[in-house]
């Protein structure tokens, strides 16, 4: 099985921007939290989660996301499951979010993108002023991180089975306790 840190290569190979590999870090803290509390295999959660977007820089555009980059890493040895959790995360894909890993993938990644951004307009810029209220008062307001896929977020909580307002705050935590590393610490 691919590890961590050919994982983390892969990523740095193909992903120049500092943010996006920051993304990355975010999303794999989430995930790697719900497979401590589900079970999972953290080690391969921890893959799956920083290769899901490697891709994005040289395929920026969907269909060619994340479809094209699953070749890379088929050539690469990348395991299968890994690569259909990360085609999963496209809903135009066709792959099904049927595994416990799929589900949490889709589900923690455009909300750790959104918790990101909140934390960047707190007055510290820091994860540790996100809490639920602020996430679900930030998702009202379209202008905020456009980009973001509100439904998405709301989906992807509702396939795991998790209330919305719980599935934030775990993801929060997940945060906090990685906050150095995400640049989302803050300032005094």
């Amino acid at each position: 099985m691919t590890t961590r840190e050919q994982a983390w290569n892969i990523l740095c190979e193909f992903t120049q921007s500092d943010g996006l590999r920051k993304h990355a870090l975010a999303v794999e803290a989430c995930v790697v939290a719900y497979a401590r509390k589900m079970g999972g295999d953290e080690a391969q959660w921890s893959v799956t989660a920083l290769l899901h977007d490697f891709d994005w820089e040289i395929h920026p555009q969907l269909p060619d996301h994340p479809a094209r980059g699953e070749a890379i890493l088929a050539e690469r040895g990348v395991d299968q499951e890994i690569r259909q959790a990360i085609l999963s995360h496209a809903d135009f894909t066709g792959v099904p979010r049927d595994t416990p890993l799929r589900k949490v993938l889709f589900a923690c990644d455009e909300l750790a993108g959104f918790v990101t951004a909140i934390s960047y307009v707190k007055p510290r810029r820091s994860v540790f002023d996100v809490d639920a209220a602020s996430v679900k008062k930030k998702m009202k307001d379209k202008a905020f991180a456009r980009s973001v896929n509100r439904d998405d977020i709301v989906r992807g909580a509702a396939e795991l089975g998790v209330p919305l307002e719980e599935h934030v705050e775990f993801c929060v935590k997940a945060m906090q306790e990685r906050a150095e590393e995400l640049g989302l610490k803050g300032t005094a």
